[in-house]
């Protein structure tokens, strides 16, 4: 047998060279980022011992008392944000940022009692309560509280008392250790009024300068927004908001973080660490963001920026000094690469950043005493953040950590770079190999095409026959499928010859014996003695001569009516007026059957020959009344823009699901063929050889229309549907 290079052969052998490559690639990819990956992660490490080590054994560098509690309460134990920019002192929270995540809510279970208010109230009878933040930027430590209060009391313009009215209490130690409680009585909106008072009540109290703030009325309540000198406070600190209802009334309720009557019940306040600061601050030239945390997991510096956090990986990027064909072809490719490969985002968000706690698996286990590193996404999941956490001793005592982050942006980078002289390389080699696939692939597609197209006008959509197909000579499979092709087609057209001629060559063949059995028969009768039974026999012989005859003549009357209408001139004509007046025949023609028609009286003009309308509307007519169960016909009329639609429908039988497309076929017909003679009407007797709707079907496409069958439901039935051109005017 003769071996023979086939096309799966080819195609084979071109492209499975090709499938090695990626692979490779693909590996090589792997195996580089895991290591880079193993050697960021090692340098973190490296770099958070080193922090560690450089705050170990001082503790002066930590807050006394706000880092040292064994727990922390919130809403007591304040903490102080780092701010971006300084407060503009308005009574608003607009430039507070985050106000709402950061603030924290005062309400009933925050009441306190002193020598002014000697019980605490129960929530339905409690008229007030507040949220309250507090942030540090440069050498102030800013506070804003927000208060909703039905009824807002201020201090009368002549009194002297400042304790008979909606106030603001605040107590905290000084740097020296000294207790020290202020009051904040406004007469009105506008700037504060901000009194130091003594524990005694003999001691007036004293204006205090070195507070600032704002007093803004609000239609829920006030704001109360002022700032404080850290040289002038410790890290003990209180405050209460007093509510007064009536004018020169008693104290309603005390709503306080924490008792402010004596410097045993303060609170504390965590303000990042300017010491601390410092030493990280040196940390930030590894491209590193640096957190510094105590033992509740709140932040007492940071430095750097998870932004450009990227390491020092950026920094090393690949030798391309050298010029060469691959650097031009490379700098070409640069836009295909970004869409390509994934680039480093240039900016994301993190939910860590400017926090007040931090959280996570490895800081849990650095305050353990566990350094642990893992990779995580940005909140935003656009960048993956790789951070390690190491803890901070005091003795044998972990009383912080120490958190690095980077991003691998900078393996990302690296790692694109390596991949784009790696793949542009391969793209260069596999250039050619697509050239000569794509040449091969172009000369299959169009002799494929070519094949497609050969076979589509080879035979129409009526399965004719137009033209003899090409067979290739091509020894492969697409020559020995356009050989069978060729081999079918031309079997098929010989095929369709014989039947499209059968007709004719029948009608030829049996008029003469047919005129002979008419010669004979009307001898027959010319025949004086002739008894009763043989004029029976001759009269039923005549009868299925007359039935033959007319068996001949409609076989022929489609083959004519095409040559017809080849040579059939086109006119413009009213469809109304040819339908109207076949409508009147059909009323006449079919007496018992009742036709259901209501047309305007307008001109709908088309162009066409109004004879073969009317021969049309004759045989769907003659089928519906046929079919018809109930001897209703009902026609109605579709006058659109451009075409006409012509709607017959009777009521009976359904047309069977398969014959939808073929009913309109050559010789197709549903009627029940098994049926005695004698058994059927006179109407029926006559020969139905699935001619009628092949020729209705013949004038539609003369006048560029078209004719469908359907089933009707609720009764049912069959809708014959013809749509005919119009005129356009």
């Amino acid at each position: 047998m003769k071996f023979r290079f086939g096309l799966r052969s080819k195609l084979l052998l071109l492209s499975s060279f090709l499938v090695v490559i990626p692979w490779f690639g693909y590996q090589y990819v792997w195996e580089m980022e895991k290591y880079l990956r193993f050697g960021q992660e090692q340098t973190i490490i490296g770099t958070a011992r080193a922090l560690a080590t450089a705050l170990h054994e001082r503790p002066n560098l930590f807050n006394n008392q706000a880092s040292f509690l064994p727990s922390v309460e919130k809403g007591k134990d304040l903490y102080g944000y780092q701010l971006n920019h300084p407060i503009n002192l308005d009574g608003s929270h607009q430039d507070w940022p985050n106000y709402l995540a950061k603030s924290h809510y005062y309400g009933v279970n925050n009441q306190v009692t002193n020598s002014d208010s000697k019980a605490t109230l129960p929530l339905e009878k409690l008229s007030n309560n507040y949220t309250a933040a507090v942030g540090k930027y440069d050498k102030y430590l800013y506070f804003f509280v927000s208060v909703v209060d039905d009824k807002v009391i201020y201090r009368d313009k002549n009194a002297r008392s400042i304790n008979l009215n909606d106030r603001l209490e605040l107590a905290f130690t000084t740097p020296e250790g000294k207790f020290q409680r202020y009051l904040v009585a406004n007469k009105q909106a506008g700037w504060l009024d901000i009194f130091q008072i003594q524990n005694d009540d003999l001691t007036p109290p004293t204006p205090a300068l070195f507070i600032q703030g704002k007093w803004l009325e609000t239609t829920q309540g006030y704001n109360i927004e002022f700032r404080i000198p850290l040289k002038n406070i410790s890290d003990n600190l209180a405050f209460a908001i007093h509510d007064v209802d009536e004018r020169f009334g008693q104290t309603n309720s005390i709503i306080a973080s924490a008792n402010t009557a004596n410097k045993d019940s303060l609170g504390t306040i965590l303000v990042p660490s300017p010491e601390i600061e410092r030493i990280v601050k040196g940390m930030s030239y590894t491209n590193s963001s640096v957190w510094v945390v105590d033992q509740h997991h709140r932040v007492l510096a940071k430095a750097g920026d998870i932004q450009q956090a990227n390491g020092l990986w950026q920094k090393n990027k690949i030798n391309q000094n050298q010029e060469d064909w691959r650097t031009e072809l490379q700098s070409l490719l640069k836009p295909l690469f970004n869409r390509l490969l994934t680039q480093p985002p240039k900016a994301f968000i993190d939910q860590l950043y400017d926090a007040q706690n931090l959280t996570g698996k490895h800081i849990e286990s650095a305050l353990q005493g566990i350094p642990q590193s893992q990779w995580r996404l940005s909140s935003d999941n656009k960048a993956v953040i790789l951070t390690a956490a190491y803890p901070i001793y005091f003795g044998n005592k972990v009383h912080g950590a120490v958190i690095v982050e980077e991003t691998n942006n900078g393996i990302r980078t690296v790692r694109n770079q390596a991949l784009e002289k790696l793949f542009t390389s391969i793209l260069a080699i596999m250039l050619f190999g697509i050239m000569a696939f794509f040449f091969f692939a172009t000369r299959i597609s169009n002799r494929i095409r070519a094949l497609r197209n050969q076979a589509e006008q080879a035979i129409d959509e009526h399965g004719r026959i137009n033209e003899v197909m090409i067979a290739s000579t091509n020894n492969d499979e697409i020559g020995d499928l356009s050989r069978s092709f060729a081999t079918a087609v031309s079997r098929l057209s010989q095929y369709n010859h014989y039947l499209e001629n059968m007709s004719s060559r029948l009608s030829h063949e049996l008029r003469t014996p047919i005129a002979v059995v008419r010669t004979s028969l009307e001898n027959l009768t010319l025949q004086k003695q002739q008894s009763s039974h043989s004029n029976a026999y001759i009269e039923r012989a005549q009868q299925g001569l007359n039935r033959l005859n007319l068996i001949l003549t409609n076989m022929s009357e489609a083959t004519r009516l095409e040559q017809m209408l080849k040579n059939t001139d086109k006119t413009k004509f009213n469809f109304y007026q040819v339908l109207n007046g076949c409508l009147q025949g059909y009323r006449q023609i079919y007496e018992n059957y009742q036709f259901l028609a209501n047309f305007p009286d307008k001109n709908v003009m088309m162009v066409g020959s109004p004879e073969h309308i009317a021969q049309l509307l004759d045989k769907v007519i003659g089928n519906a009344v046929e079919f018809s169960e109930d001897k209703k016909i009902t026609l109605a009329v579709e006058d659109k823009s451009n075409v006409l639609i012509l709607h017959i429908s009777n009521n009976g039988r359904y047309l069977p699901e398969e014959m939808t497309e073929r009913l309109f076929d050559s010789m197709i017909s549903i009627r029940d063929n098994h049926q005695d003679l004698d058994e059927l009407s006179e109407e029926n007797k006559r020969p139905h050889l699935g001619l009628g709707l092949y020729i209705a079907r013949l004038i539609c496409q003369f006048h560029q229309g078209e004719i469908k069958a359907n089933n009707h439901h609720n009764p049912k039935g069959v809708t014959i549907t013809i749509t005919l051109p119009l005129v356009k005017t």
